[in-house]
């Protein structure tokens, strides 16, 4: 679809706003991956990409300060699913950048194959992110840029923590979205992530953390960087 009369803003590097609506250049002209709005502008194809579907969508609408995302970034992305949010990741890193995409359910696992076969900027792992050492091998030779991690998970920092210690280096950015209820059905939200949030001060500084309501209840996005 072209559009006449629209103009797209740059908020972060490969990340477009055209109001409340963000897009990014889709590296596979022509391909959906999961029924989002395709639009020309420019002669350039972008994706739309929906808050609803997508938690760093999320974070970036309710204002995410900092996106450690750019052309050539190297991400390692635990409970990548079925890859929505991860297709445009790959579409900010682009071909010089490298998604390793972690996910214990092999049914997921399946349509994100699907997904890498027509990005080869992804890498599919099927592997739990709480065992980090049964997928170092994907990663010996790649210096990760950002963590990324949603997951379902008890024991969310404490996963996120574990992969920053084996994979990241000083100074370099994570990004997690904590989920409270499944940690606990029983505690306050606030004080399941108060709580999540100084397990994360252990190995990071933290930089910013977003509410994602009205997208996604009882959900939070921290930005943190590694001490």
């Amino acid at each position: 679809m072209k559009k006449k009369g629209f103009f797209l803003k740059e908020v972060f590097p490969g990340v477009f706003s055209e109001g409340r609506r963000l897009f990014t250049k889709n590296l596979v002209a022509g391909k959906r991956v999961y029924g989002e709005q395709l639009i020309t502008f420019g002669n350039i194809e972008y994706r739309q990409w929906q808050p609803m579907r997508s938690k760093l969508a999320a974070a970036i609408i309710k204002g995410l300060k900092e996106l450690p995302l750019k052309k050539g970034s190297n991400v390692l992305y635990l409970g990548s699913s079925e890859g929505t949010t991860a297709s445009h990741i790959s579409d900010i890193t682009g071909e010089t950048g490298i998604i390793f995409g972690v996910d214990i359910s092999e049914t997921a696992m399946r349509r994100f194959v699907e997904l890498c076969e027509e990005r080869e900027n992804i890498v599919p792992v099927l592997a739990d992110a709480a065992k980090p050492p049964e997928y170092k091998e994907y990663l010996r030779e790649t210096e990760i840029d950002l963590l990324y991690q949603d997951i379902a998970q008890k024991n969310q920092a404490e996963i996120f923590n574990k992969n920053a210690e084996m994979f990241l280096k000083k100074k370099r950015h994570g990004l997690i979205a904590i989920k409270a209820k499944s940690i606990s059905q029983m505690r306050k939200a606030k004080e399941i992530f108060q709580a999540e949030t100084s397990k994360l001060k252990e190995q990071f500084e933290i930089l910013q953390t977003i509410p994602l309501e009205p997208f996604e209840k009882d959900h939070v996005m921290v930005s943190c960087r590694k001490k």
